[in-house]
């Protein structure tokens, strides 16, 4: 079984660099996307056997979650439900942004995330803090049920591994210390990592690059974009590819295959 999931930066642009190739080369069974940036009605995009799911902010051409199936969920939910709502105007503002897809399947949940970035001068960096924590718990309280397979966009490069220049990006949003102690304890609350699983001194491999300064080119890259499962599908876990030479945005899917 095979699972997709990119970042595709405005879904509305990567249709015209070649999505649509590309999603159907791909066959797989669920592809989850992030920072779709569109409404409902904007995009008249299907493929012939997936179903589709949307998940839209409520601010125009901004973040928004999709995924594509050919496997019918039992139970499809948006957002993390309670958490959504803390009291602090900034913190709500973030659970109205798309950020979020669970589908629920037969042995399996799937959540496709787009996390927040702290944002320049890292501005919002204790409401992700506030995220981070909550996201965990959502994860965790799914995982008491089912596995849990968890992808998208984390907006953080976990070790120094992970980024091509960590010496220059410690104070940057998606590599400080706080972003990557709490993506530690996200991996020690029981998942796995899938990529370093297979991989864990594979370096030079990222999933994102600036459109300045020629990044891509030049592979000055971060690896930002990830498959986590709960450590019990260990067993099940197949393969886990990061698939660079696919274009179409500024960060490349991220592929993962169970037995």
């Amino acid at each position: 079984m095979k699972f997709i999931s990119w970042n595709v930066n405005g879904l509305r642009a990567c249709c015209q660099k070649g999505f649509t190739e590309t999603f159907e080369k791909l066959d797989a069974d669920f592809v989850c996307l992030q920072e779709t940036k569109m409404q409902s009605g904007q995009l008249d995009l299907s493929f012939e056997g997936y179903q589709s799911y949307w998940s839209y902010a409520a601010k125009k051409g901004y973040s928004g979650t999709a995924v594509f199936t050919r496997h019918t969920p039992l139970n499809v939910t948006y957002g993390m439900g309670d958490k959504a709502s803390q009291g602090n105007e900034d913190y709500d503002v973030m659970h109205t942004e798309g950020r979020m897809i669970t589908l629920e399947m037969e042995d399996f949940y799937l959540v496709t995330v787009y996390t927040p970035n702290s944002q320049d001068g890292l501005k919002r960096l204790d409401l992700r803090m506030q995220w981070d924590d909550d996201f965990r718990s959502y994860l965790k309280s799914l995982d008491e049920k089912k596995p849990v397979i968890v992808c998208g966009d984390m907006n953080v490069a976990h070790k120094e591994i992970d980024i091509k220049n960590p010496a220059s990006n410690h104070k940057s949003a998606g590599f400080t210390d706080e972003e990557r102690k709490k993506f530690t304890t996200l991996l020690d609350a029981g998942f796995i990592d899938t990529f370093r699983h297979f991989y864990p001194e594979t370096p030079h491999v990222y999933s994102w690059w600036s459109y300045r300064f020629h990044a891509r080119e030049n592979n000055a890259g971060w690896r930002i974009d990830y498959f986590l499962t709960s450590e019990r599908m260990k067993q099940r876990l197949d393969s886990a590819s990061i698939l660079t030479d696919i274009y179409g945005s500024d960060h490349c899917p991220v592929e993962l295959i169970i037995k």
